[in-house]
């Protein structure tokens, strides 16, 4: 009798452990890695490697014209833009994570010191047009040849 007492506890505690997180439609992003924190402008590019999760998977675009990642030089009024192909399947709703890198090519100095100090600020949307939480760059420092 208290083997199987056991064993039914046992049941109950591996079948709590088997419930999937309820992850957000919203998608979430993290940081993970700067290529550079220090740039020649016009010579080296910087790439950006952020992780994201997303609860329904509507994460990119099939219309190259529809932009998914903003990325703002945060010394620039406007941002910049990139396209994200889809990151699942057309009309799934599956939970999705992984890593996307931004590449930032001909970063440069805005005034005539010989060098600057700058961050990026980057945010992703989805097809609902939910956008992610945004997240800052440590400090980059672009410089004169």
């Amino acid at each position: 009798m208290k083997q199987l007492f056991y064993i039914l506890i046992m049941l109950v505690f591996i079948a709590s452990c088997k419930k999937e997180a309820n992850v957000s439609k919203i998608p979430q992003i993290k940081l993970l890695s700067l290529s550079i924190t220090e740039l020649i402008q016009f010579k080296d590019s910087l790439v950006i490697e952020i992780e994201y999760i997303d609860g329904d998977g509507d994460i990119g675009e099939e219309d190259p014209d529809k932009n998914s990642i903003y990325v703002k030089d945060k010394r620039l009024n406007e941002a910049d833009y990139y396209f994200i192909k889809p990151l699942s399947p057309p009309n799934s709703k599956i939970q999705i994570q992984g890593k996307v890198r931004v590449n930032i090519k001909n970063v440069f100095l805005l005034g005539s010191a010989n060098q600057e100090f700058t961050n990026f600020e980057i945010k992703l949307r989805d097809k609902a047009g939910n956008w992610s939480n945004l997240i800052v760059t440590p400090e980059i420092i672009i410089k004169k040849e």
